[in-house]
């Protein structure tokens, strides 16, 4: 049942695809229920296995199915489909998200001239990343993941007109290739050593030590660089924030519970095979993403920036629990953050929509809708938004009774844990629980400045008003979700992540011989669980406090302490200046030198080289041709005509038709064969 289940998940987006691009613009409403068709039907077929994965309770449950791709004697190449507890929650994921940004995308982008092409891109989104969770294999996740690239291209630039739209998307898919060029380069030598791309085999393998010290280090690290381009991780991180410039339910998609997430999906995946040296280089990259994301998200204006680079911090903070061992604890956050995160996507897409609504009605085309220094007090005149916004603001900065403070808790217990057992790497809790601190602080503010005091722009109060219900349904739906409650059944523990998943997902051993088993490793995070919990509890609430101090009682002035601090501010607006950097020390130089390449390519190699062998060629055969017409066809082949035909005219005159002239040519024959062979 599940991989038949699982396949229909997989294909019913695909044929939506299929369906909008051929007709999409000749049916009614230009088929968009067509793709809410197929994406509703793959969610309740991936709630169903939920509900058989929660009815039997099996942590070990695991379904594959495969066939051969390639056959050519010794080399094969097979391709098939795992199912198992990770797949079903991810599933569950990915088609629940997909499904609020369809239903969302109906009212957000009606009238839009490509609105056809948009879902058709979203069925083919949704179709990759369905592949890239099913797949057993690394050769299978690797073409998805590259089909997740591509599709994410085109729904990045749907508004292509823009030239910032345009460039964002050209930005992202040439920023994942530099990863993907690593993850393909990881999978080659996983394959030169153990000769197979299935899962299962590899883990073997690696246990069997076919591959072993620098070279799985190495392999480890390449297929992590995968990881990185996807989830956005330093210094990969550059195309999340630009890639904002496409539709918000886009956003919400992709950069909250699909794209980004498959990253942290491969790190969780290939862990057994990680060697300790790659888990520190997976850890410190994690961490220090965290952090840094977070310091820039502090002082954007943009509300879908500050949530891109929040986006960003919490993938760090996946990243740094799959390098500190607590990789179930990384999973688990990528599961609460999804639906928190793409709740505020969602919310922010809802602020938005009524800004441009209001400024059209001002005939204002010059305000930024997406500005937060243009918003203010909208709390009354958007009641749902601001709830639903409200409490998955709880949830991601941590406080008590929301999914946040579980996942987040279990990572920075296991971070916590780490740092005690090895005391030089202090650095790994202080990245997790600073970053901890900034995120409570940048998300309470975008909540003040968007909801609450007086509004920035008093003449367009009264043409704010709350979104639709196609919009607003997924709100309240993934603002439930922002509970714990949904996360601990059946247990009702709110200061534990002990519940279903914590039974369903449990931590495998490495494959690695000589590392840390994943008993080891739960034990440590469990026995720091207590401290990590009060003082994750502790940085939540100064977050807030301090927030709340700057921007509601305002006893604390955000303009003096920018001037205060005028250097670290300007560095943390400019984005480090990441952006100028790049453009000046490696795509400038990087373009000249493609110049010069060209330039060699065109003038020298091509123009003398190529079209050199050209000419001569052509006055070789110029030469060739001459020889062989004046020489060979005229003298040899026509001369050879010209004697035949002379022969055969002498010949003819002795063809008289006369019997008795030939019997006499014969016997004249014979006498003088007779008179040769006599001598």
């Amino acid at each position: 049942m599940f991989i038949d289940y699982s396949l229909y998940i997989l294909f019913l987006p695909l044929l939506a695809f299929v369906i909008q691009i051929f007709f999409g613009k000749k049916l009614p409403r230009q088929g968009d229920w067509v793709s809410i068709l197929a994406i509703v039907s793959s969610l309740v077929l991936a709630i169903i296995m939920f509900v058989s994965m929660i009815s039997g309770y099996d942590p070990n449950f695991k379904q594959e199915a495969s066939f051969t791709w390639i056959d050519m004697g010794e080399f094969k190449i097979r391709l098939g489909f795992l199912v198992d507890n990770l797949t079903i929650i991810m599933l569950l994921v990915v088609t629940l998200i997909s499904t609020c940004t369809h239903l969302f995308s109906t009212e957000y982008l009606k009238g839009d001239i490509r609105y056809s092409r948009y879902f058709a891109y979203l069925g083919l989104f949704t179709f990759s990343m369905n592949g890239i969770v099913l797949a057993n294999n690394l050769i299978s996740m690797y073409m998805f993941w590259e089909l997740v690239g591509v599709s994410s291209y085109l729904l990045i630039g749907h508004w292509f007109e823009k030239k910032s739209a345009a460039d964002a998307s050209k930005k992202a898919f040439l920023t994942n290739r530099v990863g993907d060029i690593g993850f393909f380069i990881g999978i080659m030598l996983i394959y030169n050593a153990i000769g197979s791309f299935a899962f299962g085999d590899i883990f073997n393998g690696v246990a069997s030590e076919m591959i072993t010290g620098t070279t799985l280090t190495l392999a480890g690290v390449g297929l992590f660089m995968g990881a990185m381009g996807k989830s956005s991780q330093f210094p990969l991180h550059i195309w999340l924030p630009d890639a904002m410039e496409g539709p918000t339910p886009v956003s919400a998609l992709m950069h909250a519970a699909t794209m980004v997430a498959a990253g942290v999906y491969l790190a969780v995946r290939i862990f057994p095979i990680l060697t300790p040296d790659a888990l520190l280089v997976v850890a410190y990259v994690g961490g220090f993403t965290a952090l840094f994301a977070a310091s820039i998200a502090i002082t954007q204006r943009d509300i879908k920036k500050v949530l891109a680079y929040s986006t960003v911090s919490q993938l760090g903070y996946m990243i740094l629990a799959v390098g500190t061992g607590v990789y179930t604890a990384a999973f688990f956050h990528l599961l609460t953050h999804a639906m928190f995160k793409a709740n505020l996507f969602y919310g922010s897409g809802s602020v938005i929509h009524s800004m441009h609504h209001a400024l059209h009605e001002k005939h204002d085309h010059d305000t930024d809708p997406q500005d937060m220094m243009n918003m203010g007090g909208f709390r009354k005149k958007m009641p749902i938004t601001h709830w639903s916004m409200f409490l998955s603001t709880l949830a991601i900065a941590g406080v008590p009774f929301f999914s946040g403070f579980l996942s987040k808790d279990a990572i920075l217990a296991g971070t916590l844990s780490f740092a005690q057992h090895h005391p030089q790497h202090f650095l790994l809790p202080v990245f997790g629980f600073g970053a901890a601190l900034i995120t409570a602080f940048y998300m309470f503010r975008m909540m003040f400045l968007t909801f609450y005091g007086k509004p920035q722009m008093p003449e367009l109060i009264d043409d704010i008003h709350e979104s639709p219900k196609i919009m607003t349904g997924p709100l309240v739906l993934l603002g439930g979700l922002s509970f714990f409650i949904w996360y601990t059944l059946p247990y009702f523990n709110f200061m534990s992540s002990h519940g279903w998943f914590t039974d369903l997902v449990v931590p495998k051993d490495s494959s690695v011989p000589g590392n840390p088993s994943a008993d080891y490793i739960s034990k440590g995070a469990h026995h720091a669980h207590h401290l990590a919990m009060y003082l994750s509890i502790a940085v939540a609430f100064i977050g807030i406090f301090l927030s709340w101090t700057f921007y509601i009682k305002k006893s604390l002035s955000a303009e003096a302490w920018s001037k205060r601090l005028r250097l670290l501010y300007l560095w943390s607006q400019n984005k480090y200046y990441f952006d100028e950097n790049y453009n000046k020390y490696l795509y400038q130089p990087t373009l000249r030198l493609a110049k010069k390449v060209a330039w060699v390519d065109w003038e020298l190699y091509d123009k003398y080289f190529i079209n050199g062998f050209g000419r001569l060629t052509n006055l070789a055969s110029r030469v060739a041709g001459k020889f062989d017409y004046d020489g060979i066809d005229q003298v040899l082949v026509d001369g050879t005509a010209k004697i035949a035909n002379f022969l055969g005219s002498l010949l003819k005159t002795v063809q008289t038709g006369k019997l008795q002239n030939y019997v006499l040519y014969v016997t004249c024959g014979l006498i003088i064969l007779m008179i040769i062979q006599t001598f």
